[in-house]
């Protein structure tokens, strides 16, 4: 049974081919079976590729792409072939300025255990340093603490009397106003303004006139030290 529908299958296969260009070699007396013998009977040349030569490129070839002729690829066909490669290794070598650059790059991402100690040293005392720092300065804040706490509350005692003054002294000019024209009137009109202007002139002289006349009475005091000896 597998025999027939293998023989179905290549039927089905030669009638596309026939289809689509017909074969010259193609017998349509001869069976379908004997079609996929002379199929299976096919052997290609084989490819005549040189395996056992290794391929260097020619430098002086402009079809050679240009990584081909660097350093890096010289390297990689002296560790696949040696010798044979036709490659000096003495130029494989870096020069003085690629070893110092290799030997910095080296000293910079892999320090020496040494060097790595010291470098943890050194971050321990400046994180050392930090925290007794942060600690002292804690530490002074909390002393100085009630001082700050009672300066705080000492403020806010004062603003709130300079807020209640300043209230009592509003509702006085306001009495005061409306005592004087006879009506209430509102604290941003100018008339009122120009009031409070003349009243705070006045009460600024009255000022002037108690310091000096406190000066005379000082100055027409006797000594004290006169004054005991008398008594």
């Amino acid at each position: 049974m597998a025999t027939s529908m293998l023989c179905r299958r290549t039927a089905i296969f030669s009638w596309a081919i026939r289809r689509v260009s017909p074969l010259k070699s193609y017998n349509p007396a001869s069976s379908h079976c004997g079609l996929l013998h002379q199929i299976a009977n096919y052997n290609p040349k084989p490819l005549k590729l040189n395996l056992k030569d290794p391929y260097i490129p020619d430098r002086e070839s402009e079809k050679t792409p240009e990584w081909q002729k660097t350093a890096k690829y010289d390297r990689k066909l002296f560790g696949r072939y040696g010798s044979s490669s036709g490659i000096d290794p003495a130029k494989l070598w870096p020069s003085h300025a690629q070893l110092e650059e290799m030997i910095a790059e080296e000293r910079e991402w892999n320090p020496p255990l040494q060097v790595m100690l010291k470098n943890v040293e050194a971050k321990t005392k400046e994180a050392n340093a930090k925290r007794l720092a942060r600690e002292k300065l804690v530490a002074a804040n909390m002393a100085k603490m009630p001082k700050m706490v009672a300066d705080w509350r000492k403020e806010k005692r004062e603003a709130k009397q300079k807020l209640k003054d300043e209230k009592a002294r509003r509702e006085r000019l306001l009495a005061e106003a409306r005592e004087r024209f006879g009506y209430a009137m509102d604290p941003r009109s100018p008339k009122f303004l120009e009031m409070v202007s003349e009243i705070e002139k006045e009460e600024k002289k009255k000022r002037k006139l108690m310091k000096r006349r406190l000066k005379e009475e000082q100055s027409h005091a006797p000594p004290a030290s006169l004054a005991d000896s008398s008594s």
